[in-house]
């Protein structure tokens, strides 16, 4: 079984699809961070992150693997700089380069295949590009001045002050669900939850409800 949990940053996904994750004891998978761990290496090899063929070239020997939660870029654990605000400022337009997608992709889905097909994974196409027939396909959502006092909590804000985060997340979006190549967008067949105004239990326990569904389906 593939669940595929979608939607913007700040809206809670990674600590959802943790929690459904071992609630299913299924591997989970947070794709944002293999892009993250791309745009790392094209930020040390400073090429212009807005040359494609320069970020390619940067990551044709580059080696992203996802171990037990940790992140390694070529065999080095990057799994706190891929935090740093450098790499959140500069992953959107390194993860808009259609060529770095295709490769990105293609790791996503051979680190499922090799976690036996299914699991829990979290992102910005999942249920659009990467699994569209996933068996579960969950769009989360939440009012900006929500993501933001939350992502305001997280080591990669730095200690910013909310206000100063919304304009950030706002202009994220934008290039997310604008750029040409897998926008940012929730699957005609996803569920969109509003987590705006719900506990992490009351979302986890609306996933596993149409888990439950997804379950039933397959045995009939």
């Amino acid at each position: 079984m593939v669940i595929a949990i979608d939607g913007p940053g700040g809206v809670g996904k990674s600590t959802v699809s943790r929690r459904v994750a071992a609630l299913m004891s299924l591997p989970h998978l947070d794709t944002g961070a293999t892009y993250r761990a791309a745009t790392l290496r094209a930020l040390e090899a400073g090429v212009p992150l807005d040359d494609e063929d320069a970020v390619v070239e940067a990551l044709r020997d580059a080696t992203i693997e996802i171990v037990g939660g940790r992140v390694l870029l070529d065999g080095r654990d990057v799994t706190a700089a891929i935090r740093a605000p450098e790499v959140t400022a500069a992953v959107s337009t390194v993860s808009a380069h259609p060529r770095v997608r295709e490769r990105i992709v293609a790791l996503q889905r051979r680190w499922v295949a090799d976690h036996g097909g299914s699991a829990v994974v979290e992102g910005r196409d999942i249920g659009t590009v990467v699994f569209p027939d996933a068996d579960v396909k969950v769009f989360l959502d939440a009012r900006p001045e929500v993501r933001a006092a939350r992502r305001a909590g997280d080591a990669e804000a730095a200690g910013r002050p909310p206000e100063e985060i919304v304009g950030e997340l706002v202009a994220r979006d934008r290039a997310d669900s604008t750029r040409e190549v897998s926008p940012l967008q929730p699957a005609p067949d996803a569920v969109i939850v509003d987590t705006s105004d719900l506990g992490i239990d009351a979302v986890v326990d609306r996933i596993m409800q149409l888990v439950a569904r997804a379950q039933d389906r397959a045995r009939s």
